[in-house]
């Protein structure tokens, strides 16, 4: 019997390989962040992409805020260019921090995702610290 699961077969092993390698390359995610972030000089730059009234209500201690809609080639000079962007945004219903993603990859910047954003740093148990 076919299931629901079952009625478009699994990738091969070679196939699975290969897409949830990538899918490391491009996303990383709340706890890798929070234990990272314990460590004396993080190997990247953690960015809150949401406006600065959101970022003062609540962000991940340590973050950043660039809006995404304000990340220029001139504002982001500033930063080293080849120290690796890790973008959040709200959470999963939100698409600012894939947008910021993209305009970290189109200025030739590493960038990686952190998947959940904010709902997903709550949902681990972690504190917002607030402020700017």
């Amino acid at each position: 019997m076919t299931t629901h699961v079952t009625e478009v077969p699994a990738a091969s092993s070679a196939q699975a390989l290969a897409h949830f390698e990538a899918m490391l390359a491009f996303e990383t995610d709340c706890w890798d962040v929070h234990e990272s972030l314990k460590t004396v000089d993080p190997d990247f730059i953690l960015v809150d992409v949401r406006g600065p009234a959101s970022f003062a209500k609540g962000h991940v201690a340590g973050a950043i805020n660039i809006p995404h809609r304000t990340m220029t080639a001139e504002r982001m000079a500033a930063y080293p260019s080849d120290k690796l962007f890790v973008v959040y945004c709200a959470g999963p219903h939100c698409n600012g921090a894939s947008r910021a993603a993209i305009r970290f990859a189109r200025l030739g910047l590493p960038v990686k995702m952190m998947i959940g954003g904010i709902t997903g740093w709550l949902d681990e148990g972690f504190a917002l610290t607030t402020g700017g």
